[in-house]
C-alpha cells in the first residue's frame, strides 16, 4: 500500500494557470507534477481534472521523474498512462506489464511490498495459486452470509444515526459498513473492530497529520500499523485452526485447494489487503456518493423515484466518479514492448491512472457529469480487465447499493453540509470527514 514517501513541494502558480487554460498542450506545463502530493493532489479537484484532461489530449503517456524523500532515494521515474484504452490494454497484458515488481510508484523491498500488497503485487503462477485458494473460501454459503450481513449491518448503521439529525457521514456511516462486514467475514472479534479501523487509516495515511501526528516517523507508524493488523489476524487464525467455523478465516486455515493452503504469513498479508482495499475503498465510494448526490439533487430525485431500477447504474456511476484507488503501477518485463507509439524496456514503470481513465472523453459522454442512469459505464474503478480485476467487486457493489437504498428509504433528505475533508494522498481518493444533515426520524 501507498506510504508517504514521495517528496512534497508547493508550486501553485502552474496549477492555477492549468485550471484556466486546460485546452493548452500539456508540454506547456513542465511543472505539472503527479508525484508530489502538493499541490496537484491536495489542491482543488478542478485542477486535478484539468491536469489529467490536458494529458489525455496532448501527452497521454508522459514521463514523470520521481523525487528523493527522507526514506528512499528517487527512483528512475515512470510513464503516466492516462487514457482509458491504454489502461485497459496494459491491464490485459500481464506478461508484458507485470505487477510483481510493485504496484506503488516507489521501488519497495520485496518483503515489504508482498506483506502490504499481498496478491496485488504478485504475478502468475503465484498470483493464480493465491487467488484460487482465497476464491475457494467464497462458497455459496459464504456469499449468502455476506449478503445477509451487508443488509443487517447497513440497517444497524442507519439505526444509530436516524434520530440525530446530523453526523459525520464518514465516521458514523460510510466507514462503519465495510469495517463491520470485513471483520465479521474474517471472524474478527467485535472488540478489535475499532482498532482495525484505526490501523487501516494509518496504513493508507500517506503521512496525513490526522493519522500520523507531527513528529512521529511515518514509516515507523506505517510498519507498526501493519504489524498490529497482522497480530489481530494471527490471534484470530490460531483460535480457528482445527475448528469448523464458517467465517473466511476458519475456511482458509483449515481447507486445502489442490493440496495447498495459505501460510500464516500469507493469511496475515491477505487480511491487511482486505482492511485496506476492502474497507477504505468502499468507505470512500460511499462518502463520495453522498457528496455527488448533494451536488446533484436532480440525480437524487431520479434515484429516489425508482430505487429498484436505478440502484445498479447509480452504484457504477459512484465508483466511476469517485475512483477510490487512483492508480496502480505495472512494470515492463522485456525490452521493446510497445504501447501505442511508445516503446519500453524491461524495468520501465507504467502508472495506470484510473482516476484519469474514468473521465476519458473518448469513452464517457460528458465525463464530469454525475449521471445515476449512465449506461453503458465501462469504468475502471475496480481495476482494468485481466488477472488483477478486483476480487471484492461484487461485495463492494453490494455494500454501496444496500447502504444508499437504506439511506434513501429512511432519511431521503440526507445531504452533505460542507465540502469533503480530503485525505492528502495521490493513491487513495479518500474523504476523512463529511458533515451531513437530515430530518431526524
Amino acid at each position: 500500500m501507498r506510504v508517504g514517501w514521495i517528496g512534497l513541494h508547493s508550486r501553485w502558480v502552474p496549477m492555477v494557470s492549468l485550471m484556466k487554460n486546460a485546452s493548452e498542450p500539456a508540454d506547456l506545463y513542465p511543472d505539472l507534477d503527479l508525484s508530489g502530493v502538493d499541490p496537484f493532489w491536495s489542491g482543488p479537484m478542478e485542477g486535478r481534472l484539468a491536469g489529467f484532461a490536458a494529458l489525455r489530449r496532448h501527452d497521454p503517456i508522459r514521463f514523470f521523474p520521481e523525487e528523493d524523500s527522507e526514506y528512499l532515494s528517487a527512483g528512475p521515474g515512470y510513464w503516466a498512462v492516462t487514457r482509458h484504452a491504454d489502461v485497459v490494454e496494459v491491464s490485459r497484458r500481464p506478461d508484458s506489464f507485470c505487477s510483481g515488481e510493485g504496484t506503488n510508484i516507489p521501488d519497495l523491498p520485496a518483503e515489504f511490498r508482498e506483506f502490504f500488497g499481498s496478491m496485488i503485487n504478485m504475478d502468475d503462477p503465484r498470483h493464480a495459486r493465491f487467488r484460487k485458494i482465497v476464491s475457494a473460501g467464497f462458497t455459496p454459503r459464504m456469499m449468502r452470509s455476506l449478503d445477509e450481513g451487508v443488509e443487517r449491518t447497513a440497517t444497524n448503521v442507519v439505526d444509530q444515526i436516524v434520530g440525530l439529525g446530523s453526523c459525520d457521514f464518514v465516521t458514523e456511516v460510510a466507514a462503519r459498513l465495510p469495517l463491520v462486514v470485513i471483520c465479521e467475514m474474517m471472524g474478527i472479534a467485535p472488540e478489535f473492530h475499532d482498532e482495525v479501523f484505526r490501523l487501516s487509516n494509518i496504513v493508507l495515511s500517506q503521512g496525513d497529520l490526522e493519522y500520523i501526528p507531527e513528529g512521529v516517523n511515518p514509516l515507523e507508524a506505517f510498519l507498526s500499523a501493519g504489524a498490529g493488523l497482522s497480530a489481530i489476524m494471527q490471534e484470530t487464525a490460531e483460535v480457528r485452526r482445527g475448528g469448523d467455523g464458517d467465517d473466511l478465516t476458519s475456511i482458509l486455515v483449515n481447507a486445502e485447494v489442490d493440496g495447498e493452503r495459505l501460510t500464516a504469513e500469507e493469511l496475515a498479508s491477505f487480511f491487511v489487503l482486505l482492511c485496506v482495499a476492502g474497507n477504505e475503498t468502499t468507505r470512500n465510494a460511499i462518502s463520495w456518493g453522498l457528496h455527488y448526490l448533494t451536488a446533484n439533487p436532480d440525480q437524487r430525485d431520479c434515484w429516489l423515484a425508482d430505487l429498484n431500477g436505478v440502484t445498479s447504474t447509480a452504484v457504477e456511476e459512484i465508483v466511476r466518479m469517485a475512483s477510490p484507488v487512483i492508480y496502480f503501477r505495472r512494470t515492463a518485463t522485456t525490452n521493446g514492448v510497445r504501447l501505442g507509439d511508445r516503446e519500453f524496456n524491461a524495468g520501465d514503470k507504467l502508472v495506470l491512472w484510473y482516476a484519469s481513465a474514468n473521465r476519458d472523453e473518448a469513452v464517457f459522454e460528458d465525463p464530469d457529469r454525475f449521471d445515476v442512469t449512465r449506461d453503458p459505464n465501462p469504468h475502471l474503478g475496480f481495476g482494468g480487465p485481466g488477472p488483477h480485476f478486483c476480487l471484492g467487486a461484487h461485495l463492494a457493489r453490494r455494500e454501496v447499493g444496500v447502504m444508499f437504498r437504506e439511506l434513501l428509504t429512511r432519511v431521503p433528505d440526507i445531504h452533505a453540509t460542507s465540502e469533503p475533508d480530503r485525505l492528502r494522498s495521490n493513491f487513495v481518493n479518500g474523504i476523512k470527514h463529511l458533515p451531513c444533515a437530515y430530518t431526524p426520524v
